[in-house]
């Protein structure tokens, strides 16, 4: 929808009406030895001069500058490019790099979840003729992503980041809550601390107020008035709330392997998250019944600045033009 502010070009003709109109009104007196003349009407000629043309010609560059940042402009500019997700080996980068032809083309680095992404944004700003190339452990998107020009992917998957996960146990069954933890080796603090990343409060009393942790394992609801009213999820009630977020189960502490294990699972999988899965190497084929995205606005920062320039440059003119 940007691009139809083009259709405002028009617009340029207003200065040039308004510079050609009669602008200054002189009132005449009719003398009293003029008196026995004939009467003519007096006529005004009004003489270009070098600071209305460049007065005239700073107002239409401000308006053009304007509907063109309106209008968003993308230029392409780039040529063949390397995209190298950070954190890739720089030699297996080179290794890839060299047999597509691509040893010297132009390498951006970022992170490898904003890949595709970025590029399917950015991807008016390649010439026709360029060619892309994407490389290093890029996460799977949930849907395919489709390109209006052929893009080529060679991933390699990283070896999977080490997560501490440290948990702090308040219950007087401490014991059955080991037990739970235990399944995967994830370590036990005897007080909390700034690394606690989960909190078991089996207890009737409330918690200090200065006690925090992204998540907490509560059984006694009327210890966090936030539970009262919360929502419910597969018999799981959960809130977020300052001291971080609450959850709740009346089966807790869990009894058999197979609970535990579920326990686990639903802290991984609505909590931390899924885990991240490298895209297969693939080719992108150009798919022509894809919508281009919205312009970048590559060039809006350099639109906006020549604008107030213009904008700085017309007003000293009108000034001058004044005096």
């Amino acid at each position: 929808m940007n691009q139809l502010w083009w259709f405002a070009l028009p617009i340029l003709l207003l200065p040039v009406w308004w510079h050609r109109r009669k602008r200054e009104q002189h009132k005449a007196e009719v003398l009293a030895t003029s008196r026995f003349l004939p009467r003519a009407e007096p006529r005004q000629t009004r003489e270009w001069r070098w600071k209305d043309l460049v007065l005239l010609l700073v107002r239409c560059l401000m308006l053009a500058t304007l509907i063109a940042w309106l209008a968003d402009p993308v230029m392409p500019w780039r040529g063949d490019t390397v995209i190298v997700a950070a954190g890739t080996d720089a030699k297996w980068a080179d290794a890839q790099a060299a047999p597509a032809g691509l040893a010297k083309a132009d390498r951006l680095v970022m992170p490898g979840q904003q890949a595709l992404t970025w590029l399917r944004a950015h991807q008016r700003e390649w010439r026709p003729d360029a060619r892309l190339l994407v490389l290093g452990d890029v996460p799977m998107p949930a849907l395919v992503p489709e390109f209006g020009r052929k893009i080529e992917l060679r991933t390699l998957a990283r070896p999977p980041e080490k997560v501490e996960r440290r948990v702090y146990i308040a219950s007087e069954r401490p014991e059955q809550w080991r037990r739970v933890f235990a399944l995967e080796g994830i370590a036990v603090d005897a007080a909390p601390g700034p690394r606690t990343s989960l909190i078991v409060w089996d207890r009737k009393e409330a918690p200090p107020a200065s006690l925090r942790a992204p998540l907490w394992l509560v059984t006694d609801i009327a210890a966090f008035p936030e539970l009262g009213k919360a929502q419910q999820l597969d018999g799981l009630r959960y809130a977020d709330s300052a001291r971080g977020r609450l959850w709740h189960a009346k089966t807790w502490p869990p009894a058999s392997a197979d609970a535990a294990r579920t326990l686990l699972e639903n802290w991984q999988r609505l909590h931390a998250g899924p885990p991240a899965y490298t895209v297969p190497s693939r080719v992108f084929e150009a798919s022509g019944a894809v919508r281009a995205p919205e312009p970048s606005g590559a060039l809006r920062d350099m639109l906006m600045a020549l604008l107030a320039a213009l904008f700085v440059l017309e007003r000293s003119l009108t000034h001058a033009r004044r005096r």
